[in-house]
């Protein structure tokens, strides 16, 4: 297990790079703890793949140097930085049993054949493969082969970290859910260093205790699911997490505070003086109908089983309320307030970090 720090990181897949836009990787500062769980989040071509291929030392960076325990890494090879990494489309041997596929790692570094099977054995029991060890991988089905993929990951105990690039994507929805929950229980059991890319937010969510959101070759916000959820640092994270994504109003700035039309909004931010494109984000989940409030007109309801997607205009505006089964939608003169506590401020996309 290692401290991952990337320092100074940038990486462009030109031999001249001159603009930003040549840059598949922007210029990247992180420090990952030892042992921890991290996602990169972000949707395709954003530039997490390149990143992981860095950490693994499939890519040498343009710029900047990678450190593992403190130690530059940055032109060692990924077997001289002890690096498993499991790919999208699980790597197996099909003509071997599951047994030599776990096995395989170990015997390539020599391992007497007494602590190949006793590590076998755990890594069979931690990814629920004990009952297959003597069938050939050739008969399993993707989330079996997934699973050994996993698992050879899991057999070496001289590994610094393990990498996972989207290892979910070939497996069939129903069995995601078990899959997730697995990885979970895997890192909290060996408490290796992890780092999990997937474009999709439930895996990320789920899997990690830290997420790196990512979009076009930069990192728009480092934080747990929590923080992601509840505050985002960026319009676009506001977005790109929570089903539907965050609201966002363009507002007018008074002395600090937002204005929609001449109604102030209550926020848990200020405006810093002399901000431009300013809008206001809230979440669905904390728009709701209320007595007292902005008068909206009611354009759209989806029922999506255990809670229905409003939608309202308001000032031209669309705004998406999430509601309970129970609760009830007023059916004239509908007003609706948004949560001071997760109302905020925004700036050319940027959170304003003033306090109310």
């Amino acid at each position: 297990m290692a401290r991952i720090t990337l320092s100074n990181l940038r990486h462009s897949y030109l031999d001249n790079p001159v603009s930003e836009d040549d840059w598949a990787l922007k210029q990247l500062d992180i420090n990952w703890e030892d042992g921890g769980a991290f996602a990169l989040l972000g949707p395709s071509g954003c530039g997490k793949t390149t990143l992981l291929n860095l950490i693994s030392g499939l890519l040498v960076p343009s710029q900047g140097d990678i450190l593992f325990d403190g130690e530059s890494v940055t032109n060692q090879t990924p077997e001289e930085r002890h690096i498993a990494q499991v790919f999208q489309f699980p790597v197996v041997y099909d003509t071997m049993t599951v047994y030599d596929n776990l096995a395989f790692p170990l015997r390539n570094r020599k391992v007497s054949e007494d602590i190949i099977a006793q590590r076998v054995a755990e890594v069979a029991e931690m990814t629920d493969l004990t009952g297959m060890l003597n069938k050939r991988a050739s008969g399993l089905t993707a989330d079996g082969k997934q699973k050994i993929s996993l698992g050879r990951g899991l057999v070496r105990t001289d590994v610094n970290a393990i990498l996972f690039d989207e290892p979910l994507t070939v497996i069939d929805p129903h069995l995601k859910f078990q899959l997730r929950a697995k990885l979970k229980e895997l890192h909290s059991r060996v408490s290796n260093t992890m780092i999990y890319v997937t474009h999709d937010q439930t895996e990320a969510l789920t899997f990690a205790d830290t997420v790196i959101v990512m979009n076009a070759g930069e990192v728009v916000q480092v934080g747990t699911p929590k923080d992601l959820f509840e505050k985002p640092a960026h319009t676009f994270v506001g977005h790109f997490i929570g089903s539907p994504g965050m609201n966002i109003l363009p507002c007018n700035i008074d002395n600090g505070k937002a204005y929609l039309g001449s109604s102030q909004i209550k926020t848990d931010n200020r405006a810093t003086k002399g901000v431009t494109n300013a809008e206001i984000g809230v979440r669905p989940e904390f728009v709701s109908f209320e007595s007292k409030g902005l008068d909206v007109k009611i354009t759209k309801v989806n029922d999506v089983g255990r809670f229905k997607i409003v939608e309202v205009d308001l000032m031209g505006h669309s705004v998406k309320l999430l509601m309970g089964e129970e609760q009830s939608i007023p059916a004239e003169n509908a007003k609706i307030e948004f949560n001071p506590k997760f109302t905020r401020i925004y700036a050319n996309s940027h959170l304003c970090e003033q306090e109310r």
